[in-house]
């Protein structure tokens, strides 16, 4: 009889395990891209909360834009400007109300910026509106005659100051939510949350 000199099989011995599929890695690493990517997006909403006067992002309903375009006739002229633009709804409303008017925002969240811009080629008013990712503190506001406000209560009195320092001695003032909080508004529309307070520096 023939032995056989082959070691028999122990069956303590571990099975090797089988490395992740393919499938699986480009699986985890998407997930993770996915994840990265919104904590991302959500921190420049999240951003505005750590600072000492916090401007969230609370879009104008259509009620207040109606009220806002109420003390800007259609034949206004010259410059205006959003204070915290948003998504560019009032800067893009005003451009369409007033032909002749070129309308401006100042925003810091950078994709609000971005949806801004993409919003005023869609509606077909990018050539006579602007959205800049600024500090409205750092903001030249020099310029414009018409400047418009959807403020929180602590930043209204810094920038009732900010106002009367830079802007031409004719610019309108529409501030909405808040009033400011020294100037004489000239008319309102109360409405609720949608109240506007309409100023004008010529009669201050």
């Amino acid at each position: 009889m023939e032995l056989l000199n082959e070691a028999a099989p122990n069956p303590l011995a571990k099975t090797p395990k089988s490395g992740m599929s393919t499938g699986g890695k480009i699986l985890i690493a998407a997930t993770g891209g996915v994840g990265i990517g919104l904590s991302i997006v959500c921190a420049s909403f999240v951003a505005p909360a750590f600072r000492r006067i916090c401007l969230p992002y609370v879009p104008a309903t259509t009620e207040q834009i109606q009220n806002v375009l109420s003390f800007m006739p259609k034949n206004s002229a010259g410059k205006l400007l959003d204070i915290g633009s948003g998504d560019g709804r009032i800067v893009m409303a005003a451009a369409q109300h007033c032909s002749a008017l070129k309308t401006d925002g100042v925003e810091l969240n950078p994709w609000l910026v971005y949806y801004s811009r993409l919003a005023a080629l869609r509606h077909g008013v990018s050539n006579r509106t602007r959205f800049f990712r600024k500090d409205l503190w750092k903001f030249d506001i020099k310029d414009y005659n018409f400047v418009v406000i959807f403020g929180v209560e602590q930043m209204m009195q810094d920038l009732e100051h900010k106002l009367i320092a830079e802007c031409p001695h004719n610019t309108k003032i529409i501030a909405c939510r808040f009033p400011l909080p020294s100037l004489e508004h000239v008319k309102i529309i109360e409405d609720g949350v949608n109240t506007v307070w309409f100023y004008d520096l010529n009669k201050s």
